[in-house]
């Protein structure tokens, strides 16, 4: 037998008999598995993952999920199969689907936490759904959904109509499905408020240049533009200003809290975004899963509306109190 042969066969028993992959070299190498590789959001959850890693004595290694939830489901019975990696943090595409992924990696003896959204069927709730998942860091679709809402509705105030146009990530994502729900829940409880359009920008600002311009065409007098990611804003603004919109006099609001959303809020051109911190989302992952591995105690649930630098919806204010904020991800 080769010994290639004998590697795998090493890493088969250990597998069969729940050992984590922590054991020798295997236990330095943490897997974030990338809802897509190429997302400014995504990248900046890395960052955090990476440096946080490097501090703690491991490294870490990124995974590319193409937005696409079978990609990322066979990822992770792949990576798990190579028995190369003490703990799993992923950023999942299908917040449901991937539950059946997470139980083979619980049933290996591995740490795995999510990031960005609770895995489960619930995505109001922090609380684990996945019996032995390590930790969840996260956000509440819901709960930063109403609080971009509820400023529309401070914003829109005395306005009848107030014409608002909401620009969604995709609706095949079940948390995009979510926000966009109780964005037209909390709106819809509004006369003075309409909803123009509905767009999907699929987090990018080209994407949403096209469908920022196909609204406009069919809607001349936008009042609110309401997304829930900053990527989107950067296409929406472009297709405003070309529409003849004189932009700072509309109301703006993102999600992610970039620094190129930062610095529109500053110079008056948007107006609000809720902020997520990537960057500290993904070191918080990293710690659990290093304190997991290492049989320290674990913190299950870090809901990031609470747990980042700044409160979670940002605007002017907020910025003003905090000037040396920059944001933790470029776009």
């Amino acid at each position: 037998m080769t010994a290639r042969h004998l590697t795998a066969l090493a890493a088969a028993i250990g597998m069969a008999v729940g050992f984590s992959s922590s054991a020798g070299a295997q236990g330095k190498k943490i897997a974030f598995f990338a809802a897509a590789s190429q997302n400014g959001f995504n990248q900046a959850i890395y960052e955090g993952v990476t440096e946080k890693a490097m501090e703690l004595g491991y490294e870490a290694a990124i995974f590319d999920g193409k937005f696409d939830a079978a990609h990322q489901y066979s990822q992770i019975e792949d990576v798990l199969a190579s028995g190369n990696y003490a703990g799993f943090i992923v950023a999942p595409n299908d917040t449901v689907g991937i539950a059946g992924a997470f139980e083979q990696v619980i049933a290996a003896g591995t740490p795995i936490a999510t990031v960005l959204f609770p895995v489960g069927p619930d995505l109001t709730t922090l609380e684990p759904q996945v019996e032995g998942i390590t930790a969840t860091v996260a956000s509440p679709p819901v709960d930063g959904a109403t609080f971009q809402a509820n400023s529309v509705v401070s914003e829109c105030e005395g306005k009848n109509p107030c014409n608002v146009v909401i620009i969604i990530g995709a609706k095949i994502f079940p948390f995009d499905n979510l926000r966009l729900e109780t964005f037209l829940e909390v709106l819809g409880s509004h006369e003075n408020i309409e909803v123009l359009s509905v767009g999907e920008g699929w987090y990018s600002p080209e994407t949403s240049l096209t469908t920022m311009t196909d609204i406009l065409q069919a809607n001349s007098d936008v009042h609110v533009v309401l997304s829930n990611a900053d990527q989107h804003l950067v296409g929406a603004e472009i297709a405003l200003e070309a529409a003849g919109y004189n932009v700072p006099e509309l109301y703006l609001s993102g999600g992610g809290a970039a620094s190129i959303a930062v610095d529109a809020i500053r110079e008056g051109r948007w107006d609000a975004t809720l902020a997520s911190f990537p960057k500290t989302m993904g070191s918080l992952a990293m710690e659990q899963i290093a304190n997991a591995i290492e049989g320290k105690p674990v913190t299950q649930s870090i809901n990031m509306d609470t747990a980042g630098p700044l409160e979670a919806m940002i605007d002017k204010a907020v910025l003003d109190a905090n000037p040396g904020f920059k944001g933790e991800w470029a776009q």
